[in-house]
This record gives C-alpha cells, sequence and structure tokens, in this order.
C-alpha cells in the first residue's frame, strides 16, 4: 500500500516473516492542500488485534483532521486521547481484543511557513533530514530506546537487545493518556528548504541503521524509489517485521545571496592619507641667536611625606578592623557547626551508595538501612537517571532544626525513579529539576512542601505553553508494577 504526491509518499510492507500487516499509516493533504498530514501507525496485541487497533487510531485521526485548528500541538493532543478512547473502548468490548493497543507518530507540515509541528507515543519514530544528516527527533518509548537515547547503549546494541520490542506507552494502554501531561510527546520545528521528514516503524530501524538510512535519503531519487529502497534494506536484513515508511520533504528551492565584493569604507574619525611633504630648501644662517626658554620657576616643597605616613596608618587602621570581621565570621561558624547534630551514619552510607553505584537499579536492602535515616544534610543525586528501590519500611525523618529539602536532584538530572520511600517531617521533601522526577508508591508524612519542581529554561529564550496542571497523582492502593507491553 501506498500513498504519493510530489513532496510526499508513504509505503507500507508485510515484510519477510509476518502473514498479515498490523502497521498502517497517513500521507496526504489537508486543509485545502495547504497543510501535509504524515502518519505511522504500528499495531500490538496479535494477529488480529494490532490490525484493529491501527486501522481503528487511523480512522479515527483522519476524522479529526477534517478542518483546521488554531493549534496543531493541542489538536494533535486531542486526536491521540480521541484514538485511545476508542481503541480502549473496542478491547473492552471484544475479549479477543484485550491485548491490542499501537504506537504512532504524526507530523503536520507547513511547507509554506517551513515549520512542522508533530505528536509521538510509542517506539514508531520521526527523523529530519538536513544537510545530509540524520537527526533522530522523536524518543522511544521503553527502557532500550531510553538507555539508547541518554548514552548507555549503542544504535547497533539497542537493535539488537533482547528487550528491544517492550514499550511503555501506547495508544490504548488506558487513562493514563489523559492524566499525564507527558504521556504524548508533542513539539515543533523548523522544516527548511531542502528539508525531509521520515517517519517509520520499528520494522525498519531495527534492522537499518543510521547511516543506511541517510545514504538512501541523500541519493538522486524521487521519494518513491527512496520509500522502496528503504523497505528492501530492511527486507534484505531478513523482514522481521512490518514495514512501513513515510517521507515529506520541502521541495522549494534555498535561497541564495549573490556575493558582491564590500565597498572600501572610511572609518570614522580617519583621516585620509598625508600627501608628500613638500620639499623645503634649507635656510641659510644668519648668525642671529635664538631666543632662550624661560626658567621655569621653582616648585613649592612637596607635601609627599605626610600623606604617605597618613595613608599607611589608613591601611593599618583597615586591615586590623578586616581581621578582626574575619575572627568573628570564623568564630560563628565554628560555633554553627558545633551545634550542628554529627550526620547520621546510615545517611553517609546511602550518599556514598548514590555517589558510586554505576548501574541502574540501586536496591536499598531493609537489613543495611534498618533504623529511620534522620538527615542533617541533603541527599544529592547528581547523575542523568537512577532508579532508587527500597523494600518499602525505610524512612527518612528531619528534625524541627532542618529546614532544606531531603533529597535534591542536580539540573543535569533528566530520569530519577524513587520506589518506596517514606520522607517525614520536611519543610521540602524533594527539590527537582523540570519533569526528571518520578515516583513510585512514595509517602509523604508532615512535610510542608512535598515536591518542588524547578523549571529550568534557557537564558533569554521565550516560553510557551501551560504547566503541567497535574505532575503525580495519589493512589490509595500501591502500584505492583509499571506497565511494559512487549509487541509481538
Amino acid at each position: 500500500m501506498s500513498g504519493m504526491a510530489d513532496n510526499f509518499f508513504g509505503l507500507t510492507d508485510t515484510g519477510r516473516v509476518r502473514d498479515n500487516n498490523e502497521d498502517a499509516f497517513i500521507a496526504q493533504p489537508i486543509g485545502n492542500g495547504r497543510y501535509i498530514l504524515a502518519c505511522v501507525i504500528d499495531g500490538v496485541g496479535g494477529y488480529a488485534g494490532g490490525e484493529v487497533a491501527a486501522a481503528i487510531t487511523r480512522q479515527s485521526i483522519l476524522d479529526d483532521f477534517t478542518t483546521v485548528p488554531g493549534d496543531w500541538v493541542a489538536q494533535m493532543r486531542r486526536a491521540f486521547i480521541t484514538a485511545n478512547q476508542k481503541v480502549y473502548a473496542e478491547k473492552l468490548q471484544v475479549r479477543e481484543y484485550d491485548s491490542m493497543a499501537c504506537v504512532l507518530t504524526m507530523a503536520v507540515v507547513d511547507v509554506e511557513n517551513n515549520l512542522f509541528h508533530y505528536a509521538h507515543v510509542g517506539d514508531t519514530r520521526l527523523y529530519l533530514l538536513r544537510d545530509d544528516t540524520l537527526v533522530k527527533v522523536t524518543k522511544d518509548h521503553s527502557f532500550v530506546g531510553f538507555l539508547e537515547d541518554t548514552g548507555r547503549l549503542t544504535e547497533e546494541a539497542a537493535m539488537n537487545h533482547p528487550k528491544r520490542n517492550e514499550i511503555n506507552k501506547a495508544i490504548g494502554f488506558g487513562g493514563e493518556i489523559n492524566t499525564q501531561e507527558e504521556y504524548i510527546e508533542t513539539g515543533q520545528s523548523p522544516f527548511l528548504p531542502g528539508d525531509m521528514l521520515l517517519l517509520c516503524s520499528d520494522g525498519l530501524s531495527d534492522l537499518v541503521n543510521k547511516s543506511e538510512m541517510t545514504a538512501i535519503l541523500r541519493a538522486n531519487r524521487s521519494l518513491a524509489e527512496k520509500c522502496t529502497k528503504l523497505v528492501a534494506a530492511a527486507n534484505a536484513k531478513g523482514g522481521k517485521d512490518n514495514i512501513t515508511v513515510v517521507l515529506v520533504c520541502n521541495d522549494k528551492a534555498p535561497l541564495l545571496q549573490e556575493a558582491t565584493r564590500p565597498a572600501e569604507v572610511v572609518k570614522k574619525n580617519e583621516e585620509p592619507p598625508a600627501a608628500a611633504a613638500p620639499i623645503i630648501p634649507p635656510v641659510k644662517e644668519t648668525g642671529t641667536t635664538p631666543k632662550s626658554k624661560p626658567r621655569s620657576q621653582p616648585k613649592p616643597k612637596s607635601s609627599r611625606g605626610i600623606i604617605t605616613i597618613l595613608s599607611l596608618l589608613c591601611l593599618a587602621f583597615l586591615g586590623t578592623t578586616l581581621y578582626l570581621l574575619w575572627q568573628n565570621v570564623q568564630n560563628e561558624q565554628t560555633q554553627k557547626k558545633s551545634d550542628q547534630p554529627a550526620p547520621d551514619p546510615q545517611q553517609i552510607k546511602l550518599q556514598q551508595a548514590i555517589n558510586t553505584f554505576t548501574g541502574d537499579t540501586l536496591y536499598l536492602a531493609d537489613t543495611t538501612y534498618a533504623q529511620p535515616i534522620r538527615l542533617t544534610s541533603m541527599l544529592r543525586i547528581d547523575r542523568d537517571s537512577l532508579y532508587i528501590k527500597a523494600p518499602g519500611n525505610i524512612l527518612l525523618t528531619g528534625d524541627s532544626t532542618y529546614s532544606e529539602p531531603a533529597i535534591r536532584l542536580s539540573a543535569q538530572c533528566r530520569y530519577i525513579v524513587l520506589d518506596n520511600l517514606t520522607l517525614e517531617g520536611f519543610q521540602v521533601g524533594i527539590s527537582a529539576p523540570n519533569s526528571a522526577l518520578h515516583l513510585k508508591n512514595v509517602r509523604f508524612r508532615n512535610c510542608q512542601v512535598p515536591v518542588q519542581t524547578q523549571f529550568l529554561f534557557s537564558d533569554n529564550q521565550y516560553v510557551n505553553g501551560p504547566l503541567p496542571v497535574t505532575l503525580f497523582r495519589t493512589d490509595s492502593v500501591p502500584v505492583v508494577s509499571s506497565k511494559v507491553v512487549k509487541k509481538k
């Protein structure tokens, strides 16, 4: 199945192993031809379920984009939520579809204004080719994808990982998509003349690496030929899954400026070149004695010595004053240190474990931390990702004199999970940047501010969009495990 025009083309193929195709795609103009809607959908859930989920989602998206909205990103979010509701309702009604879902990546391209918007859930992908460089725009919503995106796994290692196809986000999982602001990945980017978008299912990205994709996309071929070559490359490496690709290009000619030689500019206040000095004939001596210069008047006696002595006295007084102030500060700091309680040995042990641990999941044994951990200073986490899991009875406490957060995440933290901890008696429980913090079964007792989130933005940049209303949800029943589905 394929769809095409001058600047977009889509193609899907069953592959060499499967008997049916659970993929679907959209590649067509919308808004009276002004925009291009591109979408790749990959079904999950067995022989029939995946196909049904992909078909429901495709039709739902087409129904939602019959008119041009005022806000493309908001419209894409609504389309994802609507499709999720329809797939979830269908799986509740038909028993054999109880495990079906789908993942998808969507882009709305405004070629006239050199811009594209995108939305994404799962492990389908969106790439941008610019100046012969292919950049992956979306993130894979899976643990292996997270390891690859953060540099812990190479592209080759991720492609061959045994848990490559285990995803933690999809359309049809349930209500999380409505309550979790970050569930749907969205964004927008310039789409310059000469740029190209590639949307694809993992049937391509699991078998064909970026350098091979780039070579095919850079070749002087039509979009249809490039799609065919990409599918053929995946089939040549086994075709283990359905393969779907959609290409969209900005086929406007790049704007070129004619190079002109800059005119010479005379700098302001710069004197023009001096003319050659005229030749002056020598003057004959006449014997006249030149006038002598007048004698300078005698200077009054200097008062420099008195000024020097006064300056030295002032410096000595100033130095003595500063020394006494320094001594006073040192005494106050020493007094404060002596008043502070000694650090809890369990806190020192926990901080050392966080600092020296090199794996992904740090398990805290209840035998090691049998007593409540009394904090006299902050626990600091200063790495991009870490999963800290406790057995459920580890307690962090603070006394009335402690005013700092119990746990502080640094600005470089990107994905920190705290599982089964209890924090008690803190003014601020956890201080974290942006959306780096993820909580599972964490309880806060007598904490004035359980979580303090700091939103970090680039300096001198305009910021748009609403802040998330709900970052966390509270449950009366502990969550046993996170949702992970393996794509079949």
